[in-house]
């Protein structure tokens, strides 16, 4: 029986099948594409760094979402993104999880986070703890005199809750990074759109505390210098003193890769750490891990 000949359209069928299986079968990365997954304190800065980036590189798409630190490294470790945003160092079992499926990981630092914690000029404290702040934010201290200062209704302001900021401030101030806390804001915390919504609060307020990216700190509010704790020097919140990670509310936020970067995922690390990249991290209220 003599075979039947493949028709024309059959044959290019076939043939894209199998360009569409060997591009899966090399991971998320296309030639011309990117996914970035992770955590959603990072989210915006990487959406800006994916907007420009394709700018300059007409050709490329690059799709960054959230979802979380640990969504980020569950889509990394599946392959089906190419980096994931992290606002935490690798845990160790994330680490031997990788090293199971064959994955070299590496972590790079692209931003610092560092928070200013602010009041009216005329208030008369210019430092407090962690503790002082935990206790200020979740209302249990409601009073300025309760601290030192002036005899004054203190007014929390807060970002919002679908902020990054809000949830990073909440777990690393107010529940200080135990995960069995169930510490909150206090209920008459006033919850402002944006961090220069808080600062214009602040500026007119006596009785105001908020906190913000360092990127807004100006002469019409007064930033407060943080100790770890009682026996800890108070440290300001100054671009230097976030670098060393001398200033208690900092955290270095990170990019993973499966293995040492290349292509276009080297391309893309390159512009997030050049002055461009680093421009835009000081423009979303973020610290330059490099000064261009």
């Amino acid at each position: 029986m003599a075979r039947k000949k493949m028709t024309f359209p059959a044959l290019v069928l076939s043939v894209c099948c199998l360009l569409l299986f060997s591009a899966c079968s090399r991971g998320s990365q296309q030639a011309n594409s990117l996914q970035i997954k992770g955590s959603d304190t990072m989210v915006n800065l990487g959406q800006a760094w994916a907007e420009e980036f394709m700018k300059l590189r007409p050709e490329v798409s690059v799709a960054v979402t959230g979802g979380g630190s640990g969504t980020g490294i569950a889509s990394l470790l599946s392959r089906t993104c190419d980096i994931a945003e992290l606002s935490r160092e690798l845990k160790a079992e994330e680490l031997a999880m990788a090293r199971q499926k064959g994955l070299d990981p590496r972590q790079i630092t692209v931003a610092l986070d560092g928070l200013a914690v602010v009041v009216h000029p005329t208030n008369p404290l210019s430092q407090l703890t962690m503790d002082q702040l935990a206790a200020i934010f979740s209302g249990t201290v409601t009073n300025w005199r309760e601290i030192g200062g002036a005899d004054l209704p203190i007014v929390v302001l807060s970002r919002e809750v679908n902020s990054g900021t809000h949830v990073y401030f909440k777990e690393h101030v107010l529940r200080g990074n135990q995960t069995d806390s169930r510490a909150e804001f206090a209920a008459k915390a006033l919850m402002l759109p944006s961090s220069q919504a808080i600062a214009d609060e602040v500026a007119q307020n006596p009785g105001a505390i908020g906190y913000y990216g360092m990127g807004y700190i100006s002469p019409r509010e007064k930033a407060l210098a943080v100790a770890k704790d009682d026996a800890s020097p108070a440290v300001a919140p100054t671009i230097e003193n976030v670098v060393s990670q001398d200033y208690p509310i900092s955290r270095p936020l990170l990019m993973v890769t499966r293995e040492e970067p290349q292509g276009l995922v080297a391309d893309f690390l390159d512009f997030v750490l050049g002055p461009e990249g680093q421009q835009l991290v000081v423009k979303i209220d973020f610290v330059p891990v490099k000064k261009n």
